[in-house]
């Protein structure tokens, strides 16, 4: 069985929260599409060591070459434009066991 692959995105700032609010709806309609599923989404309970008090994003794919190509996909690309620097993240796609 392949490992899943994941979107893990961790919100240091938002400048921008109408242009966030955007690209939610957007990459929302994208991920779908490309088979991603919103797993975790929102503020942590808790935050430890060089934790910051913003949103957290972890979406799931099939594999990791799912997830990498998802990110590169013609379906993603106007969410990211709309994105344009409204935030800054810590954005990361891993590999799961």
């Amino acid at each position: 069985m392949a490992k899943r692959g994941y979107w893990v995105v961790c919100y240091k700032s938002v400048s921008n929260p109408a242009a966030i609010s955007e690209y939610a709806k957007l990459a929302g309609t994208a991920l779908e599409a490309l088979g991603g599923r919103v797993i975790v989404r929102g503020k942590p309970a808790e935050t430890h060591e060089a934790g910051v008090d913003q949103s957290v994003v972890v979406v799931e794919f099939e594999n990791l070459e799912k997830a990498i190509a998802a990110y590169d996909s013609d379906l993603y690309r106007p969410a990211l434009k709309v994105f344009d620097n409204a935030a800054e993240r810590d954005f990361r796609i891993v590999e799961g066991r």
